[in-house]
């Protein structure tokens, strides 16, 4: 064998036996939505009705806590035509979802009137723009007693 040929068998040699170092792939942890999961998508803007067909607002946003569950579904309440409307929060817990028998949409329904979420305290969306994320405090029912 000559020299060059020599060499470039042994360029390939070497080229061949080095380790791949292939980046490794995501972590997938689900590849369609899953029974008993909706998308946000689907809840953003959609229309919430109480027990008796009557709407009683809109889902303005979702909250999510750090682990990437919904903390909070706020509804805008008591809007006319966009205006006079607040901001309440409620439980994902609070929301039934059903599906619309005339559409693949889902149907949101809550078991309070349209009076009880307007009388419910308002949930600023823009306030503590200067917290950080974590400072806040539990409510007082879930403090000890004496950090009341």
């Amino acid at each position: 064998m000559s020299k060059t040929t020599m060499t470039a068998a042994f360029a390939l040699l070497m080229a061949a036996s080095l380790p791949v170092y292939a980046q490794a792939p995501a972590h997938v942890t689900a590849t369609e939505v899953q029974p008993g999961q909706i998308r946000t998508t689907q809840m953003d803007g959609a229309t919430v009705y109480d027990t008796h067909n009557q709407k009683v607002g809109d889902v303005k946003d979702i909250i999510l806590d750090r682990d990437g569950k919904v903390a909070s579904v706020i509804l805008d309440v008591g809007a006319f035509l966009g205006m006079g409307g607040k901001y309440v929060a409620v439980s994902m817990n609070d929301i039934k979802i059903t599906n619309d028998n005339n559409s693949s949409r889902p149907r949101f329904t809550v078991d309070m009137t349209k009076d009880q979420l307007k009388a419910a305290q308002a949930f600023d969306l823009n306030g503590n723009k200067n917290a950080r994320t974590g400072t806040s405090s539990a409510p007082a029912e879930n403090r000890p007693a004496n950090n009341r």
